[in-house]
């Protein structure tokens, strides 16, 4: 479960990142709390901040759950998936928020896989 451990304080180092980002942004386009818009430069942020905690709430027990049910390693490995998915949908969203499908496609299929897998897995156990 080691793996699954880095890839979970992996996420939640990119989220606080992402929040750091946020409160950067809001400081240089003079966006004081607790106001959510100013600058489209901070409302982005904003969003992305936001969308990867919503993702993070589906996210992180599927991957726990995974982890523990099916295999660790692959865990990881969808988790890894998730991290770049999250990347990717925030460097498309800061530029053309209409160009963040393959982020937020890279994001949301591991979760996704990982749940339906477990699902799978626990059900055909039980009967």
């Amino acid at each position: 479960m080691d793996a699954v451990i880095i890839v979970t304080v992996l996420a939640l180092l990119q989220f606080v990142w992402f929040s750091f980002d946020v409160g950067a942004r809001r400081s240089k386009y003079q966006c004081k709390a607790p106001a959510i818009t100013g600058a489209p430069e901070f409302e982005r942020a904003f969003r992305v901040q936001q969308n990867t905690m919503e993702q993070l709430v589906l996210f992180l027990p599927a991957l726990w759950m995974f982890g523990s049910v099916v295999r660790p390693v692959w865990a990881a490995g969808l988790g890894a998936v998730y991290l770049v998915g999250r990347f990717i949908y925030r460097a498309s969203y800061l530029k053309d928020p209409a160009s963040r499908s393959l982020g937020f496609t890279l994001t949301l299929i591991p979760s996704i896989v990982m749940l339906l897998w477990v699902l799978g897995v626990t059900v055909y156990a039980y009967f």
